[in-house]
């Protein structure tokens, strides 16, 4: 079964690059047809995709977020990261890392869910001075 973990720090000050890692247990994130991708949800506001990994490489962005966010792998740690900068109190939210087949990624662009595939816990992430 696969798992997910995000880890990170949890508070970020504004204009500097929020950097979260999800390490996967479980399965490849190299196996054929899944992608693996980030989502956030703000306090308060509803849940939003921020891109996502596929297992050939290949990245999708948001496109609202696309010029500062970007998404990389290390396949020898079965790890990928997001990196999304500058941050202002707006990127504030609970960020999970999780996978999807990668045809499911049109759905998720436009109605992004933890209900579909499998996800990490999620972790906070404030940005504050």
């Amino acid at each position: 079964q696969v798992q997910l973990q995000e880890s990170g720090p949890g508070l970020v000050e504004p204009s500097q690059t929020l950097s979260l890692t999800c390490t996967v247990s479980g399965a490849s994130i190299t196996d054929r047809y899944y992608s693996w991708g980030w989502i956030r949800q703000p306090p308060g506001k509803e849940m939003e995709w921020v891109g996502d990994i596929a297992w050939s490489g290949t990245t999708y962005y948001n496109p609202v977020l696309k010029s500062r966010a970007s998404i990389s792998r290390d396949t020898s740690r079965n790890q990928f990261a997001l990196q999304l900068g500058p941050v202002t109190p707006e990127d504030t939210g609970v960020y999970s890392c999780g996978r999807i087949l990668t045809s499911q990624i049109p759905g998720m662009m436009s109605h992004p869910t933890k209900t579909t595939g499998a996800w990490g816990q999620g972790t906070q992430v404030i940005v504050s001075s």
